[in-house]
This record gives C-alpha cells, structure tokens and sequence, in this order.
C-alpha cells in the first residue's frame, strides 16, 4: 500500500536525534544539550518535536499550531510566545543565526540540522527551481492571465524533469507583485535557483523575457529576451524549458520536452480559452464555475482529444455536481462521466490529470472505478500536492478516515500557502465534523475562508459547526452570506450532490444547514 511511505512516523521509530550541541529525546520530549537538560515546557517540546519531523522545511503557523494546540483553538500570538521561547532556550546556530528563522506570510523553519547535511546546507541535495510568477508589461490588467497561463505550463515542462526538483506554483507565486531579494526567496522556499522574467503581449506581438539566477549570490547564469508572433508561444515556452535545463544539469535530454509539447493545445485560439477557463474556475463561485465550464467545452470543441482540456471540463462541471449548484442541464452526471472516461483513455501516466479524472468518476458515483483511479494517480506522483489532495478526497469519501487525514497531513507538508490548502483545510474541516469536533472544524473552515471566502464547502462547515455548538446568530449570519455567493443551493441538492459511500459523513453538516435555515429545496 502506497500510503505506508506517507504514514507520519511513530515516537519510537524516530529515535534520538542529535543537532547541534543538542540531543532531543522525542519519546519524552527532552532536550539535553551537552549532557544538560534544557527546560522547554510542553509547548516548546512539541514545536521542536515538530520542526526535528521536518528538518530544514518550512512550517506554515497552522501546522505549528495543530501540533502544539491540536486540542484547541487559540490566538496567533500564542505561537509567537513560544516560538520566541523556544527561539531563547536553543540560542544561536554554529551560522551565528537563531536556530528558528521566521518565513514572511507563511510560518518558521528551524535550520537544517542532518547529520551530513546536502552541499548548500538547507536544500535539496538535486538541483532545485522556483519560477516566480511573471510580471505582465502589456497594457491591459486582464493580461495577468495570459502571463500566469505561460508560467504555468513552464512550470509543468520542468517537473517532467527527474533530475531536479521544482517548487509547485502557489509556493512561489506568493510573491507575486512585491519587490524581494532573490537571494531571500530562495533561502525561503529552500531552492538553489529562481527563474523569473516579464510578458508583454501586443496585438499579435508576443515578448518573453527570462533570467536565471542563482539563489546563494544573487548572480545572473542565464538570461534571453524571446520575441515573436502570439502563434509560437508554445516555441517560446519550449526554448525557456530548454535553456534552463541546460543551465541545471547539461546531460537532461530533451525527450520529456517533447512529451510536453505533444501534449500542448495545437491553437491558440483553444489555449487562450482553456487560459481563461483555469482563471474562471479558481473563483469558486456558482457564476465563476458556470464561465469555466462554457469556457472548457469550447476548447474541446476545436480540440476534442486534449487531455488538458478534458480533465479541466471534468473538474468544472463534478464541483458542480458536488457543491450543489444547480444544474448545466439534466444529464450532468452522464456528461462528466464521458469527460473522465475519454481522458483517462488519453491521460497516460500523467498522475495529476488521472486525479483529476478519478475524483470526476467519484462525484459522478462511480465510487469503485474513480477510487481505485485516484489511489493509481498517488502511485504515480506521491510528491505531488494535487495528487495528495484529491487522494485525501478519495479517502474521505470511499475509504478511511485515518488514510484521508494522512493524505491531507502529507499535502499541507508540500506546498505552504498555496490556494490549494483551502481544500485541504476544507477536508480536514469535514474530518472533524465527523468526529463532533465542533470547535476544531471551524478554526480549520475560518483558515480555509482567510484564502478564498467563497468557498461553498467550507462555509457548510462554518454554518454547521456555528450551529451544533448552539451559537444561532453565527449560523444564520454565514448562512445569509453563502447564499447570496450560492443561489439556488438547498439541502437536497447539497445530499444528492454529495459522493459519499457512507451518508452519515454528511450527517451533521446537513443536519447543522438544516437548522440554520437553508430551505430544503
């Protein structure tokens, strides 16, 4: 079984880890620090427990928080206090630096602490990447997703690559429009490497500028100004992709680029739509979705064997069905069944558009097949946060409560502060609910709502929750605010929309909507 390699080890198996002049003893929690114990309190012990399971990675302030207060909601400045305490008990590194560095707008890394640590201490023994979101230069704002949309397939031609790591996109989009050092980001997401560059788009004239830097010195390797007609974007892209995989390892071949290209929209026409379909549909709302989904299918109308564009057609239309807005037409299900299973013929062992899929086949209740097509996806691509995700959905709705909670624990762990978290949090939200952790479920619903507040699925949890802990004003207050984003959503279509093999996963999440006042429909 794949999900043994994520299963978060035990105490025991951990043993005594040495860093530093320190020992810590994890079974007790204790700290020793030559020969001496170092008093650290209950709070302190679990945070350095927890920084030691990840050594040398960044933990954003809610994995810290669920690890130290998991039995409790509490304030972030409980975090800080402890973290300052912790920050004076462990004193300074052998680098003259505290111990524990602070990450901006995403949490704290404790200093990488292996015994033979990799050639640039606190990274990735491969070569390692993050390309930042590109700045769009063109006239027109709207553009941002024209740039966003070659950032993005760029960042899929490098993870073909086996012999570096790239960070995913969110992680290193989060610095979109601030001015940073490029040396600081790289110490920040743990990356050798940070590409970045501009689009500008001109009637029919496209310019593509990119440049390669090196994240301990801040030196330009490489960088090249491509220009050309708004047609050979696709060339523009591939000639980066190649460029930069020349610069990191000289003996990658080209065959994955390749691969890549043959699986890119042969029009631009049909990119430009399936670019505004991706912008859409991360707006979560009913009418966002409803533009996606149109968007999608007139892609697959010039290009009906397009994976990308069958898995994104698929996504649209199962979180219809899923969060139960109404309908695109009487035969949704069947449709959405049609997109998965033309895609999976053509996916190959591509795992995140195989997840894509099989949650398709899930929502559409064919629970067997779509979960046996998600566990495929995880074997496939167990590093990615996607895969994860949809595993933990999976999981949560056909399988093991303790396999969902897994796979979303290992999803938080690869990529802090992506827009994909709000998913995670969601299902970790709904975990709780069913296990009547009412005030949990809602800390989780309120950090899923801070990254995008009109999430349907999150907002169940927040008016459920508010209301099984009896505090009605709360429920009926997220209630009205869901249903101006959610017209048309009822408590029947919510349960018929719900692909759970076991009903009383939803129980209280319905019965909660119920008595906040959501019409039954």
């Amino acid at each position: 079984m794949f999900l043994k390699v994520f299963r978060v080890p035990s105490e025991v198996e951990t043993g005594v880890v040495e860093f530093g002049d320190f020992r810590f003893e994890p079974r007790t929690r204790s700290l020793f620090r030559d020969g001496q114990l170092v008093p650290l309190g209950r709070r302190g012990a679990q945070l350095l427990d927890a920084f030691l399971r990840r050594r040398g990675e960044v933990l954003t302030k809610a994995e810290l928080i669920e690890a130290a207060w998991s039995e409790a909601a509490i304030e972030e400045s409980n975090l800080s206090v402890q973290i300052a305490g912790l920050r004076k008990a462990l004193g300074t590194a052998p680098d003259g630096k505290d111990w524990i560095a602070t990450v901006p707008r995403v949490g704290y890394r404790l200093a990488a602490v292996d015994p033979e640590p990799a050639p640039r201490g606190d990274v990735s023994p491969l070569p390692s990447l993050a390309v930042l979101a590109f700045d769009n230069l063109g006239d027109d704002p709207a553009q941002q997703y024209f740039a966003d949309g070659i950032v993005d397939d760029l960042i899929t031609g490098l993870s073909r690559f086996r012999s570096f790591n790239v960070v995913a996109r969110n992680s290193s989009f989060a610095y979109r429009g601030k001015s940073v050092d490029v040396r600081k980001v790289a110490r920040e997401l743990g990356v050798r490497y940070v590409l970045e560059g501009s689009v500008r788009r001109a009637g029919a004239r496209l310019r593509v500028t990119a440049q390669l830097i090196d994240g301990e010195d801040g030196a330009h390797l490489w960088a090249h100004t491509y220009d050309g007609d708004t047609a050979d974007v696709f060339d523009v892209q591939d000639r980066i992709t190649e460029s930069v995989a020349g610069v990191l390892e000289p003996r990658i071949g080209l065959a994955e680029i390749a691969r890549s290209r043959r699986q890119r929209p042969q029009s631009l026409a049909a990119y430009d739509l399936y670019l505004r379909a991706q912008f859409a549909l991360q707006v979560m709302s009913q009418d966002g979705n409803a533009r996606a989904f149109r968007l999608f299918s007139e892609a697959l109308a010039l290009e009906p064997d397009n994976v990308i564009f069958l898995s994104g057609a698929s996504e649209a239309i199962q979180n219809r069905i899923s969060q139960g807005f109404p309908p695109y037409g009487p035969n949704d299900r069947e449709i959405c069944l049609d997109l998965a299973h033309r895609g999976l013929r053509l996916a190959g062992d591509d795992a995140t558009s195989i997840a894509l899929f099989g949650t398709s086949l899930v929502n559409a209740k064919e629970h067997e097949l779509g979960y046996a097509t998600v566990l495929r996806a995880a074997a496939l691509n167990p590093n990615s946060l996607m895969v994860m995700l949809t595993t933990g959905i999976a999981h949560l709705n056909c399988g093991s409560l303790d396999d969902a909670r897994t796979c979303f624990a290992r999803a938080r762990t690869l990529g802090p502060n992506e827009q994909w978290q709000r998913f995670v949090l969601t299902g970790m939200a709904h975990i709780a609910m069913i296990e009547g952790a009412c005030e949990r479920a809602l800390d989780l619903a309120r950090q899923s709502l801070s990254l995008v507040q009109s999430y349907g699925k999150a907002r169940w949890v927040q008016i459920a929750a508010n209301s099984h802990l009896g505090r009605m004003d709360e429920a009926r207050r997220h209630l009205a605010a869901f249903r101006l984003d959610s017209p048309g959503v009822t408590l029947r279509s919510i349960r018929e929309g719900q692909p759970n093999l076991d009903p009383a996963r939803m129980a209280a999440i319905l019965e909660g909507l119920r008595v906040a006042g959501l019409p039954e429909g």
